[in-house]
């Protein structure tokens, strides 16, 4: 359960920061890779997609499961 949460409060939290303060975590980003500012909306929708799948494959079905179990 403390998995589940944590994982999707960190997923919540990045999602949150992305929207918000999406201009400055560009900024940031600029000055280490030089990304256009396309492909770092690509490269982070897809990191959040890929982070939303791999927390509900490994976090929550199977909490899930073992509340249906027990």
């Amino acid at each position: 359960m403390w998995c589940t949460l944590l994982n999707g409060f960190f997923y919540i939290l990045t999602a949150v920061i992305t929207i918000c303060a999406g201009d400055w975590l560009y900024s940031m980003h600029k000055k280490w890779f030089h990304l256009s500012r396309e492909t770092f909306n690509v490269v982070i929708y897809s990191f959040l997609g890929f982070f939303k799948i791999i927390f509900l494959v490994f976090n929550v079905v199977p909490y899930v499961a073992l509340l249906i179990m027990g």
